[in-house]
């Protein structure tokens, strides 16, 4: 039988989603604690990956086992055995063909920055000083809706076979001393949304101009483009699937 696994995660102390051999990783700290459990060796196939630092108010992942699960016992054991930076939120059944990462059909993500140095917001957002005009970036943000190929913003000498991505959102929103970027799209190239951000926040200072933004995109080359944000302003905020909903009621979770 196949299950989703819905959780959350502190990315500070881990080396991204993926495990690694020599690092630690949200995948092996939650495949480790299935594995104890429920007494069996326990894979698990998560929605993405996440670079080291980067945070998850909403990650999902599938696991297989033979029997059914009592889900609000299990749930309820991994919160007690995990370590506080990570939350199991729900544990859905689905059907045995149903896949985390390929049936996902949107994702999306958050990036935060302080105008101001807060000391509580430090480990959760960039602090970014310089002013930085939100209606050119937001102007800069549209032009994201113009293409499909993001060769630019992608980490070199990945494996991916395509870099063609469909951009859903793309936006800035300010909040008193907080800026907020949010953008969603079917899939996402390793390191793309730092990269956005990191050559959005360009556009912002009035190095990048609006011409030279789409001139990036076209040139489909990562050194072009400017340097990726820091992981730690960065959430992966949500997961959406075709046969799971958010309404979904409590006992069937």
């Amino acid at each position: 039988m196949r299950y989703f696994i819905e959780f959350a995660y502190n990315g500070k102390n881990y080396h991204g989603w993926q495990q690694q051999p020599n690092a630690p990783s949200v995948q092996e700290t939650l495949g480790k604690a299935l594995s104890v459990l429920l007494r069996d060796t326990i894979e698990i196939m998560g929605a993405g990956r996440t670079d080291t630092g980067v945070h998850a108010k909403q990650m999902f992942a599938h696991f297989d086992v033979e029997n059914s699960l009592d889900i609000n016992f299990l749930k309820a054991k991994l919160n007690s055995y995990l370590p506080k930076d990570i939350a199991i939120i729900h544990i859905h059944s689905v059907s045995d063909d149903a896949h985390a990462r390929f049936d996902a059909v949107k994702r999306t993500y958050e990036y935060h920055i302080n105008t101001i140095k807060d000391v509580f917001e430090e480990q959760h957002s960039w602090y970014f000083h310089q002013k930085l005009d939100i209606e050119k970036m937001n102007q800069a943000a549209k032009i994201l809706f113009e293409f499909s190929d993001f060769q630019c913003f992608s980490k070199v000498n990945t494996d991916v076979k395509t870099f063609q991505c469909k951009i859903m959102e793309a936006d800035w929103k300010q909040n008193d001393n907080k800026l907020i970027f949010t953008i969603a799209a079917d899939r996402f190239l390793r390191n793309m949304v730092r990269a956005i951000v990191g050559t959005l926040v360009e556009v912002g200072i009035g190095k990048t101009s609006l011409e030279d933004f789409r001139k990036i995109i076209e040139s489909k080359d990562r050194n072009q483009a400017g340097p990726s944000a820091p992981a730690h302003g960065l959430f992966l905020t949500k997961v959406e699937y075709p046969y799971i909903y958010s309404n979904e009621p409590a006992d069937k979770k």
